[in-house]
């Protein structure tokens, strides 16, 4: 597996591309020393140099810095969530599979989720500058398609309920990244995705009634996307 050429392919024709990763054999070690660590750590590197380095411009004050010590803790506490949160979110894919008409595979589960996280991990190179952070967590949001995508084929759930297997586990990421924030007292987390999967911006997520039509309606879009030419 080339790094750059996975990076293109999976970001420009995915819908190929999954095809191919389905036939792949990585195994878990795999996959985190060729793909998930090198692309995870993107992120914390570039939110480091951007709020420690860089800083941000506040008016009537001047530029504000981050403790150069700080942002490395704050960094390596975000990398570390980014490792953990990979592994986690495919357990939570891996568990859901049946329920969607899927079979059980956590080898799939986790190639899913790190590649659908790409886009968000990618996009991580924008904090360099902080202005920029909230286009890195836009990006990430094609991760939630990426996901869409590489469900059907990695998990082999039913293509129609692809939808909202695709959203229980954008639901499922909002929780553990809330759990996350929480817990590390930064608020940063690490996308599925972006689905991204997991990534490493900051974010709100909806919760409750609202957050569930969200999702349905998003779930409802994607599957006319698929039925689409």
């Amino acid at each position: 597996m080339n790094l750059v050429d996975r990076i293109k392919k999976i970001l420009i024709q995915p819908k190929t591309e999954w095809e191919v990763i389905a036939t792949e054999t990585d195994t878990t070690a795999d996959l985190y020393r060729g793909y998930i660590a090198p692309l995870a750590a993107i992120g914390p590197v570039a939110a480091f140099i951007g709020m420690s380095l860089v800083g941000i411009s506040l008016p009537f004050v001047g530029t504000y810095r981050v403790p150069v010590l700080s942002g490395i803790g704050t960094a390596l506490i975000t990398y570390g969530f980014a490792l953990a949160g990979v592994y986690i979110i495919a357990l939570i894919v891996n568990a859901l599979s049946p329920t969607f008409g899927g079979q059980k595979d956590q080898a799939q589960a986790l190639k899913v989720v790190a590649y659908a996280s790409t886009p968000g991990w990618v996009a991580g190179i924008l904090q360099v500058l902080p202005v920029l952070g909230i286009l890195a967590l836009l990006a990430s949001l094609y991760g939630i398609y990426l996901l869409y995508l590489g469900l059907p084929r990695l998990m082999k759930s039913a293509p129609e309920r692809a939808g909202g297997y695709t959203a229980a586990v954008v639901l499922c990421v909002f929780a553990l990244s809330l759990l996350i924030g929480f817990v590390s007292g930064f608020g940063r987390h690490a996308p599925v995705g972006q689905p991204g999967g997991p990534g490493s911006s900051r974010s709100a997520a909806p919760t409750g009634p609202v957050a569930v039509s969200q999702l349905e309606g998003l779930s409802q879009r994607l599957d006319a996307a698929n039925k689409g030419p």
